[in-house]
C-alpha cells in the first residue's frame, strides 16, 4: 500500500469521525430543544397553535368538563382520576372498572366454578383499579410537591423583575416539567380567558390535591384581598415547604426500621409457607382440607391484618 493511499484512508477516517461527532452534537441540540418543551401542555401547543383548544383537550382528558369542573356519577372517583393525571376522559375509569370486574369474575368462575369465587373475583376487579389510581395519585402529588418550591422561586424572581402574577405563573407553565408545569400552564390559560387569580389557584390546588398547594392557594387569595409583598410571602412559603419536605424525609428515615419490620413480618410467613409446599408437599398431611385448619388460616389472616393496622398507626406521621 502506497503512502498516498494510507494518507487518503486516514483522511477519510478523520472525516467520518468529524461527521459522527457533528451528528451526536446535533442529536444533543435536538434533545435540548425537546427538553425545553418539558411538559405535556407545551408539546401540545407546539402542534396545536390554538391555546383554547389545547386547554379544552387537557381538561377533557383529565375527566373535567370543558369549563374545568368535575361532573359525573361518582365525584370522589373522578377526583382520584384527576389527581392521578391519567388521560382517562369522562368515562374511561368506568370502562376500566367494568373490564377489570368482568375479566376477573370470568377468570375466577373458570378456575373454581363457584359463585363465591366469582363474586370475589368481581369485587377484586373493582378494587384493583382504585388501588392503582390511589398509588398513581400519591406518586404524582409527591412529585408535584417536590417541584413546588422551585416553581415558587421562579415566580419570586419573575415578580422581582417586575412581571405581574399571571406572567410569572405562565413562566412556570412554560419552563418546568410535568406535573407542575402543565398545572400552572392550565392556570395561566384560565387567567388569560377571564378567570381571577384566586379562582385559578384554588382550582390548581384541587387538581393536585395536596395541603402544600392549599397553602399556596390560600396565600395568593389572602394577598389578593389584603395586599402586601407577594414576593416575600412566596419566598417564605417556599422555605416553609422545603422545611416540611426535610421533616418528612427525617420522619421517613426514623420510621424505616418499623416499616422494614412490618415488611419482614408480612413476607416471612408467606415465603415460608410456599417453600414448605415446594420442598415437602406432604408436610401438612391430612390437615390441609380440615375445617379447623381453614378457620385457623382465616384467623391468621385476620390477626396479620390487625397487626398491619397497628404498625401503620405506629409509623405513620402527619405533618
Amino acid at each position: 500500500m502506497s503512502a498516498h493511499t494510507t494518507y487518503l484512508i486516514y483522511a477519510l477516517v478523520f472525516a467520518a469521525a468529524v461527521l459522527a461527532l457533528q451528528t451526536f452534537i446535533g442529536m444533543g441540540k435536538h434533545a435540548l430543544k425537546k427538553a425545553k418543551l418539558a411538559n405535556d401542555r407545551m408539546q401540545r401547543l407546539a402542534n396545536e397553535k390554538d391555546a383554547t383548544v389545547v386547554l379544552a383537550k387537557l381538561r377533557t382528558r383529565r375527566g373535567m368538563t370543558r369549563e374545568g369542573d368535575l361532573a359525573g356519577l361518582i365525584i370522589w372517583l373522578k377526583k382520584l382520576v384527576l389527581h392521578s393525571g391519567l388521560p382517562l376522559g369522562n368515562y374511561g375509569i368506568y370502562i376500566v372498572l367494568l373490564a377489570s370486574c368482568l375479566s376477573l369474575a370470568i377468570f375466577a368462575f373458570l378456575s373454581k366454578g363457584t359463585l363465591i369465587w366469582t363474586l370475589s373475583g368481581a369485587c377484586f376487579g373493582l378494587i384493583l383499579p382504585i388501588l392503582g389510581l390511589k398509588f398513581l395519585a400519591k406518586r404524582r402529588r409527591k412529585k408535584a410537591v417536590s417541584q413546588l418550591p422551585d416553581a415558587l422561586d421562579v415566580i419570586v424572581r419573575s415578580l422581582g423583575a417586575g412581571h405581574p402574577v399571571p406572567v410569572a405563573m405562565a413562566l412556570v407553565g412554560r419552563e418546568m416539567p410535568d406535573p407542575i408545569g402543565t398545572e400552572f400552564g392550565i392556570a395561566s390559560d384560565e387567567i388569560s380567558y377571564g378567570a381571577s387569580i384566586s379562582q385559578t389557584v384554588q382550582r390548581l390546588a384541587e387538581r393536585v390535591g395536596h395541603e402544600d398547594f392549599d397553602l399556596f392557594s390560600a396565600m395568593i387569595r389572602l394577598q389578593e384581598r389584603t395586599g402586601g409583598n407577594l414576593a416575600e410571602l412566596l419566598r417564605k412559603s417556599a422555605e416553609t415547604i422545603r422545611d416540611r419536605q426535610k421533616m418528612r424525609l427525617k420522619i421517613k428515615a426514623a420510621s424505616a426500621e418499623g416499616r422494614m419490620s412490618a415488611m419482614i413480618l408480612n413476607i416471612a410467613p408467606i415465603v415460608l409457607f410456599l417453600l414448605i409446599n415446594l420442598a415437602a408437599p406432604d408436610f401438612y398431611g391430612d390437615i390441609k382440607g380440615h375445617k379447623v385448619a381453614t378457620y385457623a388460616t382465616y384467623g391468621i389472616i385476620g390477626w396479620m391484618f390487625i397487626g398491619n393496622m397497628v404498625m401503620k398507626k405506629m409509623i405513620n406521621f402527619k405533618i
